[in-house]
């Protein structure tokens, strides 16, 4: 495949980690994603203006990729592909957070044939049932991970500690956590996607 001939020497050097991951070349993923994780937290930070949302949608973002690691072409730098994917991840995020809301002023009983309907806060028993069911597989899943990362994500996700509660607990320093967390995460993401294979 045939490179653009104005990708700068860093998108080269990109180009071939791409092609050794590709590969399954294990080095060349971590490679990838250190050099890019800390522009796409700070550009999904900025989109969706909070911390840890933003670091969901940077492992997402590189879990995604990494699926896809196929499809990427390089008529553009990596980096330009990598960043459509964490801004579509985004946006997507967005659209879910926007709720469709009619304001109950403006409903008007003859007009609007529509039936008021509002959310309750807790789940039916399906609904319930079904999320039980999940978490104890994500719990199984967990246990497979080394017990530093099988630590901070029951701390961060079952008992649902802030990361700043989990410095504290671990003594450990705030940035410290949030690399582990996300190491934890794209491991996890990686067990889950052999399985769905």
């Amino acid at each position: 495949m045939e490179v653009n001939a104005n990708f700068t020497e860093n998108a080269k050097n990109d180009y071939q980690l791409v092609l050794k991951a590709r590969e399954g070349n294990q080095k060349a993923y971590a490679d990838l994603m250190q050099r890019y994780k800390d522009s796409i937290y700070f550009m999904s930070l900025k989109m969706v203006n909070n911390r840890e949302d933003a670091m969901d949608i940077t492992v997402e973002t590189f879990a995604k990729a990494f699926e896809k690691l196929d499809k990427y072409q390089p008529d553009y730098a990596f980096s330009t592909w990598l960043f459509r994917v964490a801004t579509n991840n985004c946006i997507d995020f967005l659209r879910k957070k926007k709720l469709n809301t009619v304001s109950i002023n403006q409903m008007n009983d003859e007009e609007d044939e529509r039936p008021l309907q509002i959310k309750a806060d807790t789940l039916n028993p399906e609904e319930s049932s079904i999320k039980k069911q999940q978490s104890e597989e994500l719990k199984v899943l967990i246990e497979s991970l080394p017990p530093r990362y099988r630590n901070l994500l029951t701390l961060r996700y079952f008992d649902e500690l802030s990361y700043e509660e989990i410095a504290q607990q671990l003594d450990l320093p705030l940035g410290t956590v949030k690399a582990q967390l996300f190491r934890a995460k794209y491991l996890l993401g990686n067990i889950i996607n052999r399985i769905e294979r």
